[in-house]
């Protein structure tokens, strides 16, 4: 047997053995349009994964996921991730040595004193809650995002909805997720900073801004006082409680999964972002682009203003301050297209791999003009707070001079992605004069690593990196946490990640080019103009 082919046989029997001894760690993450499971070996890294496909719905003006959507996806990924370790390695995946739950930040689960939802899960997307994230951004001083939690509980009692009077508790997706498995009402720090704003002094919710929200609600009468409503806080490492028989039998209805695995605090996908990324330290940030983009930088100090909630201040894992740029839409309308050119090709009797597909019309893009040739698309699927529209409309415009060729059509796809995320960069960068060491990237956006690297260093004038292990993303950076759990031996989280996780990456770095980001300064500055068409659309098209 040649060495290598040994060395293999090596890895594999260590991973086979690791799994069977029951000290397997799995991360599990509910992003917008998949559920992933990645399972970690004893280096951190990912040996196997499964993963559910699913799509939010629009049920009477609300964006949503059923509870019943939320359980069966979870099922799948899980089962889905039991089918690869079986596939791979030739044993049942029966016991978990740790675990930890990550999902889509923000939100809105409200649940009665028996554990009845209330009502339908609100998501992250929705953009309802205009007036209460102003008053309570204004009562605070602080910015409160519509997103927040703490928006769509503010929002429901200024629409007088019955159901607000019957809160016995509400979290976030990942939070209701930890409690169905371990019956504790927790939260990470990270994702409890979407919740409601975190005093980084105390690392818990800031106790001033909750007797206000409490005066301010006070003519009301609940027979609820805010912090009883509010998941307890937790900080990366902490023990957040561990699978319970039922919550075993829900994660895997077959049986098979033991119980007694210990879980993490659960996170937002902001928090497995910056782990995925090795972005927790002072003066590192990180951006994730799919379905939504944001970009978050560790912070030295506070922003001198709330700018209105265009700004988050969310926190790391272990509780530093962060400030997040955040938008609601952007690849999603890339991905539509996508499914028509696929249509396109079919018709004609091409059957291409979508995935070949999705990489050569990414790569097409470098070859466009540097502006896009003149043309403007918008990839409002939905609202964007950032840019101040509840709703939205996907549109395409051009002048009939423009030059309208396939790479400029990509380009322009790429570049409206970033619009909304370039907005509220603007105000980190030339108000705050925030500084920044390193950028790394990761999700969907990358992954042609060189397209994405070089539109996104355009669009914030900033070098970007990727990692190798990146295109992860979070359920291995929620592996990452759950392994920081049981194996972190007192260090912090960013000494703990850079000696035992990423001590031997490999990165990518591209910096832009001038005439790169004059192109998208140019392109800018006709998206920025071009905002009234979209304002348009949506008073007019319903």
């Amino acid at each position: 047997m040649g060495a290598n082919l040994k060395k293999q046989k090596e890895n594999m029997d260590a991973i086979k053995n690791l799994i069977e001894s029951g000290n397997a760690i799995v991360g599990i993450e509910f992003g917008s349009t998949r559920i992933k499971a990645v399972l970690i070996d004893e280096t951190n890294a990912p040996v196997a994964q499964g993963s559910h496909t699913w799509e939010n719905s629009l049920v009477d003006g609300i964006w949503t996921y059923s509870q019943e959507e939320i359980i069966a996806g979870l099922q799948s990924a899980y089962s889905d991730l039991k089918s690869d370790v079986q596939k791979k390695f030739g044993v049942a995946l029966k016991k978990i040595r740790a675990l930890g739950i990550s999902a889509m930040m923000h939100g809105y689960l409200a649940f009665d004193k028996n554990g009845t939802l209330l009502v339908p899960f609100r998501t992250w997307r929705n953009t309802i809650t205009g007036e209460a994230s102003e008053k309570l951004s204004s009562l605070f001083c602080y910015p409160i995002p519509e997103r927040w939690s703490i928006s769509h509980l503010y929002q429901a009692i200024l629409n007088k909805e019955p159901h607000v009077k019957d809160i016995s508790f509400f979290t976030t997706l990942a939070g209701f997720i930890h409690w169905k498995l371990t019956g504790q009402k927790v939260l990470g720090i990270g994702d409890a900073s979407g919740m409601f704003p975190i005093d980084t002094a105390t690392k818990n919710y800031n106790k001033k801004f909750i007797e206000k929200f409490d005066n301010l609600v006070a003519d009301k009468k609940f027979a609820w006082k805010l912090e009883d409503l509010l998941p307890k806080v937790l900080l990366a490492g902490e023990d957040a409680g561990t699978l319970t028989a039922d919550g075993a039998k829900l994660l895997d209805p077959t049986g098979e999964l033991e119980a007694g695995a210990k879980l993490a605090p659960p996170e937002g996908d902001a928090g497995t972002g910056m782990i995925a990324t090795n972005s927790v330290a002072k003066r590192t940030g990180n951006v994730s682009a799919g379905t939504s983009v944001f970009a978050m930088v560790v912070l030295e100090k506070d922003l001198s203003k709330a700018y209105n909630g265009l700004i988050d201040l969310v926190t790391t894992p272990d509780g530093a301050l962060v400030a997040m740029a955040h938008a609601n839409n952007c690849m999603g309308e890339f991905d539509h297209w996508v499914n028509l050119f696929d249509e396109v090709l079919k018709a004609t009797g091409c059957n291409v791999d979508k995935g070949k597909l999705y990489g050569t019309l990414l790569k097409a893009a470098l070859e466009g003009d540097k502006d896009c040739g003149g043309l403007l698309p918008f990839n409002y699927l939905s609202g964007e707070s950032i840019t101040g529209l509840t709703e939205g409309r996907p549109l395409f415009v051009r002048t009939q001079h423009a030059n309208f060729t396939m790479p400029n059509f990509i380009r322009a796809q790429l570049f409206t992605a970033l619009g909304a995320l370039r907005t509220g960069m603007d105000i980190l960068f030339d108000k705050e004069n925030v500084k920044i060491d390193s950028l790394t990237g990761h999700g969907g956006f990358f992954k042609t690593a060189e397209t994405g690297l070089t539109v996104m260093s355009a669009a914030l004038h900033t070098p970007v990196s990727a990692l190798e292990t990146a295109g992860e993303g979070g359920p291995w950076g929620m592996a990452v946490l759950a392994s920081y759990l049981v194996n972190g031996g007192g260090k912090t989280l960013d000494a703990w990640l850079a000696e035992k996780v990423f001590a031997t990456s490999k990165k990518t770095t591209v910096s832009p080019k001038q005439d790169d980001i004059e192109g998208f300064n140019k392109f800018f500055a006709r998206y920025t103009k071009g905002l009234a068409i979209e304002k348009a659309a949506i008073e007019s098209i319903e």
